[in-house]
């Protein structure tokens, strides 16, 4: 009888909220539905840029499922850069020099298999042992690690998502206990209330960033090619980004409860377009609005690449657009706490 009651109850509370039952019914959908979309469109043709190389070399690589672009040396060197092709292949008298990305080893070991099979499909003139093929890793190494492929993704993921979880449940408390009301009715200014609370939590997130920029790149060993200084910026910005967003959704939310809804609405999509999946262009698109796409960028081109400031100057600007919006926003809305 008793666990009768408690049934009811647990069934009434939920029929009251509305939104929870909702998104217990629906996130599951709208995820999968997600990762449907992304996973049917997701593109497995890796592209090279072939600089020289006779025509029936070029064939089979097509039969290999590669994309050749005949293309310069210039040119290749930007296409590598700028991640449009995954490799550059030259052939110069009978041997074969290759100029490869090995940020991400699955693709660069998958292109190299083909290039072997073309190889192998042009006869046995090109078999000669003292033409053995010459590969170069512009980025990344052919020993990297699939932790040293995704880590820089993870860093970022991981200081998003605790830093959004718990800021928003920080101020939502200040609201449910009352504290905003009374903050509120004294002379301090809205924006005043969202600037402290930023730079608050802003040092906590400068020593959660270091330990764990430190701790990955030091005990764990990851690849790091760039400027520690620059892993740091970044996984600050995003540590700020998700503070400021964080403490914007919580004023949606009525409970502690609530606000958790929002992780898989709000930050589980996000990381579908952070690099994990090759995406068709379309799909590529939805990502360059959401800030775990620009982390996520920014981090792979310092550490995997040895990117310079200059080359993650956009994702820096664009997260730091993303913290001064989410900032403002949050100065409007708390418009509607000021009773007095």
């Amino acid at each position: 009888m008793r666990i009768k009651a408690m049934v009811l109850r647990i069934l009434n509370q939920l029929r009251n909220d509305k939104r929870t039952l909702a998104l217990i019914l629906c996130a599951p959908l709208l995820l999968l539905t997600l990762i449907y979309f992304i996973l049917d469109s997701s593109t497995t043709d890796l592209s090279v840029g072939v600089i020289n190389a006779p025509q029936q070399y070029v064939e089979h690589l097509y039969e290999n499922n590669i994309v050749p672009i005949r293309c310069s040396d210039s040119e290749a060197a930007q296409m590598l850069k700028d991640e449009r092709i995954i490799a550059s292949v030259k052939m110069i008298s009978g041997k074969i020099y290759i100029d490869i990305d090995g940020g991400n080893s699955t693709k660069s070991n998958a292109v190299l298999a083909a290039m072997e099979a073309a190889k192998k499909g042009m006869g046995p003139a090109i078999e000669r042992k003292d033409l053995k093929t010459e590969i170069n890793y512009v980025y990344g190494s052919d020993d990297l690690a699939l932790f040293d492929n995704f880590g820089s993704l993870l860093i970022g993921f991981l200081v998003f998502f605790f830093t959004f979880l718990i800021s928003g449940i920080s101020f939502l408390q200040e609201r449910t206990t009352g504290t905003l009301e009374k903050l509120l009715s004294t002379p301090i200014k809205r924006w005043e209330i969202v600037t402290g609370y930023v730079l608050g939590f802003g040092a906590v997130t400068v020593i959660q960033s270091l330990i764990i920029t430190i701790f990955v790149v030091y005990v764990l060993d990851i690849m790091m090619i760039g400027s520690l200084w620059l892993v740091l910026l970044v996984t600050l910005l995003s540590a700020m980004t998700a503070l400021t967003l964080g403490i914007l959704l919580s004023t949606l939310a009525s409970s502690e409860f609530q606000m958790i809804q929002f992780i898989p609405i709000v930050v589980v999509p996000q990381v579908f377009f952070t690099g994990l999946f090759d995406l068709s262009p379309a799909w590529s698109i939805v990502g360059k609005f959401m800030p775990l796409y620009y982390v996520a960028d920014a981090l792979e081109k310092v550490m995997i690449r040895g990117g310079g400031f200059y080359d993650i100057c956009l994702d820096v600007l664009v997260l730091l657009g993303l913290t001064t919006l989410f900032m403002a926003a949050n100065t409007r809305l708390l418009k509607r706490y000021r009773r007095i």
